[in-house]
């Protein structure tokens, strides 16, 4: 017994080192890619969408008819993609200027936010990339999550699709899961707001918290120096000893930033009763619709499919070259934040909704 209990502490103790050295690993390299990142050129990946559904409608088709015709029809519908293409090859050589114009684009983008909104460093060169060929006569289509975060990382994300008002090139932000505070305020600046019937929509508020440990450090005889110059350099401290100016101060802030936050929503979105919907409350889509937070219901997928026999949609994302200390640092992170989500919900599983 005394043999099995020493080789469960060495076998515990080799644990803890490794997942501490892992984690250790992950927080280094995590921290230096972040200041590499914009430095790193990365790459532009345009993907076709058109060309998938057709691909994904003739897999279907040929998987249902009856297996002696599957040859055949295969066949077939090979045979009539050379003629297409040949057909266009003609076209072309007749009038290229002409099939140049062809029919209208869509240009597809996905934006998952996180609190520091980290995804907006694809996100402009992704808009970068599509108003040196977009015209008015296109549209472009954001996929949009995000629960929001910090005010001025979603104010630059904001920013980012303002370029596209600017330009008159229409923009259409479909919401299949969350659009709260940050996100929404990202979604507002679209011509069309689409959800799906139970995506979390609004929560047009300004929070902000923080811990006070004075009173520990006060108990335990630890002194804490805070030296400021200017009136309201530090309103409150984690720290130091808060005081009621200091509390005004601060939500006088929050109040100013919630107020800038009511009139962007308002100005973009001028059909709204900002003042009514402006509480921090969030709607569900079936909802949200009814106060015109969004403008019809209507998930991502079925917006896209419906617009690909009429336009030509390509998926656009902005991918950066991540060398292999950088992807094990990913792992690491993503493999810890998992661990964290996990516990997180087991945690505080009695506080979610549930069907």
């Amino acid at each position: 017994m005394e043999f099995l209990a020493d080789y469960g502490l060495f076998f515990a103790k080799v644990a803890t080192f490794v997942v501490a050295f892992v984690i250790v690993l992950g927080v280094i390299v995590g921290a230096s890619q972040k200041g590499k990142q914009n430095a790193d050129k990365g790459y532009l990946e345009i993907t076709p969408l058109n060309e998938q559904f057709e691909d994904l409608k003739e897999t279907m088709f040929i998987a249902t008819v009856d297996e002696s015709l599957q040859k055949v029809e295969e066949k077939r519908l090979n045979k009539e993609k050379k003629k297409q293409r040949s057909l266009d090859k003609k076209a072309h050589k007749k009038d290229p200027d002409n099939l140049a114009k062809g029919k209208n684009k869509i240009f597809v983008l996905n934006f998952d936010g996180n609190v520091s909104a980290s995804a907006v460093a694809h996100l402009r060169e992704e808009i970068t990339a599509i108003l040196t060929c977009a015209t008015p006569t296109d549209e472009v289509v954001l996929k949009l999550e995000s629960a929001g975060g910090m005010v001025h990382s979603y104010g630059l994300a904001s920013s980012q699709l303002d370029r596209l008002r600017k330009q008159n090139i229409p923009l259409t932000v479909c919401v299949d899961k969350v659009a709260a505070s940050g996100g929404y305020m990202m979604a507002c600046v679209a011509d069309k707001i689409l959800a799906a019937p139970f995506a979390i929509i609004g929560s047009i508020g300004v929070v902000a918290q923080m811990p006070n440990f004075n009173r520990l450090l006060k108990k335990n005889d630890v002194d804490f120096e805070l030296l400021t110059a200017g009136k309201h350099k530090r309103t409150l401290t984690m720290f130091g000893e808060n005081t009621d100016k200091g509390r005004e101060k601060f939500i006088e802030e929050l109040e100013e930033t919630h107020q800038l936050f009511k009139d962007y929503v308002g100005t973009r979105r001028p059909d709204l009763d900002i003042d009514k919907i402006a509480t921090g409350e969030i709607w569900y889509g079936a909802q949200a619709k009814e106060i015109a937070l969004i403008d019809d219901l209507q998930t991502s997928d079925e917006y896209v499919v419906s617009r690909i026999e009429e336009a030509d949609v390509f998926e656009v994302a902005y991918v950066f070259k991540k060398k292999l200390h950088q992807r094990l640092g990913f792992a690491a992170e993503e493999s810890a934040d998992r661990l964290l989500v996990k516990w997180w919900s087991r945690l505080t599983q009695g506080s979610h909704k549930y069907f």
